[in-house]
């Protein structure tokens, strides 16, 4: 399997969708307006593709200079447990330079798996949840 990563490269909404739903990633799947916007919005996206498959991607909104929030990290389920994902990670923090934080928010189901790749857990946050 030879998997090429791509940055900034404008993706499907369609293929973004049947991403999260493989990866078991909790985003609204069912809005597919919403999905374009999320995506429109975001500065630094790196996606992996199995030749015209869409099997991880890594989407954060940063200054690239301080701070970067990794909003998504998706891996398709059959693709997991490859290293995709810490691929994903390396290059986004490769691209926001060492003078930037990576911060993000993880799925309760992936808790175990930051720490594993060596990212430090923050207890130092505080959230408004969205609305709807």
């Amino acid at each position: 399997m030879n998997i090429e990563y791509k940055i900034n490269t404008p993706i499907a909404p369609e293929d973004i969708i049947s991403l999260y739903e493989s990866a078991g990633l909790n985003r609204p799947t069912n809005d597919k307006e919403r999905i374009e916007k999320m995506y429109k919005n975001s500065n630094l996206v790196i996606s992996a593709w199995d030749e015209n498959t869409l099997v991880g991607v890594s989407r954060a909104l940063t200054d690239f200079c301080f701070c970067c929030y990794l909003s998504d990290l998706a891996v398709r389920k059959e693709y997991q447990k490859q290293g995709i994902g810490k691929k994903l990670i390396d290059a986004t923090r490769e691209h926001i330079s060492s003078q930037s934080m990576l911060l993000l928010l993880s799925a309760p189901t992936a808790m175990e798996y930051y720490p594993a790749i060596g990212m430090d857990e923050v207890k130092n946050g505080f959230i408004f949840n969205r609305l709807q």
